[in-house]
């Protein structure tokens, strides 16, 4: 088999089947396996009638553990993770597999697609970047991974990690992975096309919700953040180009997290300020010499008043 494309799905009934379609690629043996993540839509029944693919349901424990079940079974050189609401641009997983075979990569990136439903908004290229870990870090765009394919063997020790989700809250799994596979320093081939048509709707992603769900995928996105640099920090790799990239990250991450607890946000940018002493403000006027004058709590204070003033008006 060339290649596995891993599809978790939950509550996606009506999205799901463009998806499996997209997998069909002339030239390439591929494999499917969806997991179902414990649908309440009729989804499970649906699949049941479905031939050719590989399907698994399991309760409603959330994405990670549906990928980590369907990795268990994938029988493909390369692997592909694909959300169930999105779909493969066409004949892009040929393009992408020769490629990869070609240059020997351990992953094949490329751009991709965003479609409100079904109309496209905006063509999203790969950006060329000579650092792979600065780019994950959030130095610059680093597209989306279900538009990459993943020599199997490469990424066989790196699971998405429950750790950092659940069913019931957003999670960061798919971005642990992506920092985790470019601790590893892989072999990169870039496709020049974009290779994944990314779907926004009003159904929301399972990833982003809001309230608890939305606190809860902070916090797990600043524990990412703490064991990659720590990782890094630990082998020498934690560059002064590294650092800034991550503190890009890591300073509206406080600003997320002061809408909760700010005390915790609070630490965020201490820690900022260790790994960079000399980190600037990125905001521009009044807001930045708010911030370089009376300090980040105090505005974070005032930022939280203005919001709860407009809200009871």
């Amino acid at each position: 088999m060339d290649v596995t494309i891993i599809i978790p799905t939950y509550n996606r009934m009506g999205f799901l089947p463009k998806a499996i379609a997209s997998c069909k690629s002339e030239g390439v043996e591929v494999q499917v396996i969806v997991v179902d993540d414990g649908s309440t839509d009729g989804t499970w029944d649906m699949l049941q009638q479905m031939e050719g693919i590989g399907i698994f349901r399991q309760q409603h424990w959330g994405k990670p553990w549906a990928v980590n079940m369907a990795f268990q079974h994938a029988r493909g050189e390369y692997i592909k993770f694909l959300d169930s609401d999105d779909w493969l641009a066409e004949g892009i997983l040929a393009k992408q597999f020769a490629l990869a075979e070609k240059e020997n990569a351990d992953i094949v990136v490329a751009g991709y697609y965003v479609y409100e439903d079904e109309h496209l908004v905006r063509t999203q290229p790969w950006t060329h970047c000579d650092d792979f870990i600065a780019q994950n870090l959030g130095e610059c765009d680093s597209s989306h991974y279900s538009a990459f394919l993943f020599r199997k063997d490469f990424v066989r020790d790196i699971p998405h990690r429950t750790s950092f989700a659940s069913a019931n809250f957003a999670s960061r799994d798919d971005r642990c992975f992506m920092l985790e596979a470019s601790l590893k320093e892989p072999k990169v081939s870039v496709l020049e096309e974009p290779a994944l048509c990314h779907r926004h709707h009003t159904k929301g992603r399972l990833q982003f919700q809001h309230s608890l769900a939305a606190a809860c995928t902070n916090y797990q996105h600043l524990l990412i953040y703490k064991n990659i640099i720590g990782q890094l920090a630990a082998t020498n790799r934690l560059t002064e180009r590294r650092i800034k990239a991550a503190t890009s990250i890591l300073w509206p991450l406080a600003h997320w997290i002061a809408k909760d607890s700010l005390p915790d946000a609070v630490k965020v940018v201490d820690w900022i300020y260790e790994l960079d002493p000399n980190f600037k403000v990125p905001e521009k006027g009044a807001l930045s010499r708010l911030y370089k004058t009376i300090g980040f709590k105090p505005v974070e204070k005032l930022l939280r008043f203005r919001r709860l003033f407009t809200n009871a008006s």
